[in-house]
């Protein structure tokens, strides 16, 4: 079978990571101290109670920004915003884990760990400066990207009833319901 290539570029990312030591597919359990839901109804600034939180999840979404990045991790329970600052990550002077493994070697759709601290953005929305990451499982396919445009109307949803039969992992990835 001949790849695509998205899939080639996953697929060296993959051989990347390795590369750095870092083992896409660990076998250890990764302790989670909150979920999305319970950060985003409980979270009031000011609060220390969400100083430290660990969550784990799917990256849906990501915007590079140089060294400040924002991405959404989808956890079992729903959706919550990731703030990635390269200073916060990288503290000495090896800025890597920024720069080539969360800018280069993840993809929509891998799983991650993440310890960091809860805070507003300027804007309002709840979001975790993410302080530490940890790759928990590379993906090798790419997902179907559903866009939703600012009249709540949806493009490219995954749809075909045939497809999600056959593609049921795909399905309960992309569709909430």
């Amino acid at each position: 079978r001949i790849l695509s290539e998205q899939e080639q570029v996953r697929r060296d990312a993959l051989n990347k990571l390795r590369d750095k030591g870092i083992d896409p597919y660990p076998a250890a359990e990764y302790s989670v101290s909150h979920k999305s839901t319970e950060i985003l109804k409980n979270f009031v600034e000011g609060s220390s109670d969400f100083e430290n939180v660990s969550m784990a999840g799917r990256i849906m979404t990501r915007r590079i920004m140089g060294k400040a990045s924002f991405a959404v991790l989808k956890d079992s329970f729903g959706d919550i915003q990731l703030y990635f600052n390269r200073d916060e990550i990288c503290t000495g002077e090896d800025k890597s884990m920024y720069n080539d493994v969360f800018k280069k070697m993840l993809d929509m759709g891998d799983f991650i760990g993440i310890k960091g601290s809860v805070f507003n953005t300027q804007t309002g929305e709840t979001s975790v400066l993410v302080k530490e990451f940890t790759v928990l499982s590379k993906s090798l396919k790419p997902l179907p990207v559903v866009k939703t445009d600012a009249d709540g109307n949806i493009h490219d949803a995954f749809a075909d009833p045939e497809l999600r039969y056959r593609q049921r992992y795909v399905d309960l990835v992309v569709n909430e319901n």
